[in-house]
């Protein structure tokens, strides 16, 4: 029998709770010599030991004074770092009622008294084994979206960067400016998830002007019409490119990309779409790319005053912009400048930022 159960020795460990001694030793004895045994004689002090120390399995007995083993069990499922140890029951109660009331309080199997030696090494082994398979999958699935995740942000800093290397603009706009859509979105009613969706998709907005001729994007003046018509094309193709994987976030960089340059009363391009049929992510990004712009120093221009730029958001209310938008933006103008500030900081200091590289979360 010691052969078919023979576990990798002490490679796992079992918190045995129980208020009798009687029982702690008959279970340390069968379990022994493959686990590691802790032990624990009330639900006091089990609950004190497993914040200091996680066993792989807990034995708990149902019946004890001042704390039964019902209560253990909800207060081990109530706090998130524990709720995944398996617990089994070791009961003389085999009323279904009691092993319902287990069952619901998350223990995922019974022994029962009289204990049986050869049961619960079974059992023990094939509960310790599943929860050991089940983190090691789990371990495997955040590599796995933590590796992803990667390939996705260097995706990101690779299409940003490719749309504006013969342009004029500097990297640290592509990156502001995604910061400040980030900063819009929430105060307009993103929850985080969608809004952080929308910081790493804005700056491959421009990745269509790859597809522009170098003379135009360099031009260090304003650009003649039929320069201008040609300009206008980095739209579509930026809506091209990004539309060719079909994921949320190049869904949405796709979107970007195609509309940003839309107005609100119908002006812009490519398509002269008007109001609410621009997407809101679009219009969002609008105002951030266009207050950016004017803030930064350009071959061609000098860089605006903060205040300038705020009154130029206002004026174009209705015209280029969502007036709603307008509003929030200029209701979070605080929050907009200390942004400016630390990718300012970044900028002075040389460091060329990547989407990990955002302001923390709080001061958005």
């Amino acid at each position: 029998m010691r052969s078919n159960l023979q576990v990798t020795k002490k490679q796992f460990s079992v918190l045995v709770v129980d208020d009798e001694p009687a029982n702690i030793d008959l279970l340390s004895g069968i379990l022994g010599a493959f686990y590691d045994i802790k032990v624990a004689p009330s639900g006091k002090i089990a609950l004190k030991i497993v914040q200091k120390y996680t066993p792989d399995l807990i034995l708990l007995d149902v019946m004890m004074p001042e704390m039964d083993g019902f209560e253990v069990c909800r207060r081990l499922k109530s706090d998130k770092r524990l709720l995944d140890i398996p617990v089994i029951f070791v009961t003389a109660l085999i009323q279904a009622a009691d092993e319902e009331r287990g069952f619901a309080l998350g223990a995922i199997d019974y022994i029962t008294k009289p204990i049986s030696p050869s049961i619960t090494l079974a059992r023990v082994k094939t509960h310790i084994s599943l929860a050991h398979q089940m983190r090691t999958t789990e371990e495997l699935v955040k590599q796995r979206t933590a590796d992803l995740q990667l390939s996705q942000q260097s995706a990101i800093t690779m299409l940003a960067a490719a749309g504006h290397y013969n342009d004029n603009d500097t990297g640290h706009h592509i990156w502001r400016m995604a910061a400040y859509s980030k900063c819009l979105a929430l105060a307009s009613g993103w929850d985080y998830d969608r809004a952080n969706l929308l910081a790493q998709a804005a700056p491959m907005h421009d990745t269509g002007k790859i597809g522009i001729p170098d003379n135009i994007l360099k031009a260090p003046r304003k650009l003649h019409v039929d320069e201008m018509s040609i300009m206008k094309t980095h739209a579509a193709i930026g809506h091209k490119i990004l539309s060719q994987s079909k994921t949320p976030l190049f869904d949405m960089a796709a979107e970007i990309a195609l509309c940003h340059h839309e107005k609100w009363d119908g002006s812009g391009y490519p398509n002269g779409l008007k109001g609410t049929d621009i997407p809101l992510s679009a219009r969002i990004v609008a105002i951030a790319d266009v207050f950016d712009a004017l803030t930064m120093k350009r071959p061609y221009k000098e860089a605006w005053a903060n205040e300038e730029a705020f009154d130029y958001i206002l004026k174009e209310s209705g015209k280029h912009f969502d007036p709603n938008l307008v509003d929030v933006f200029l209701d979070i103008q605080e929050d907009l400048l200390k942004t400016k500030a630390y990718w300012n900081s970044l900028e002075a200091r040389g460091i060329m930022p990547s989407v990990a590289s955002f302001l923390p979360d709080e001061q958005y």
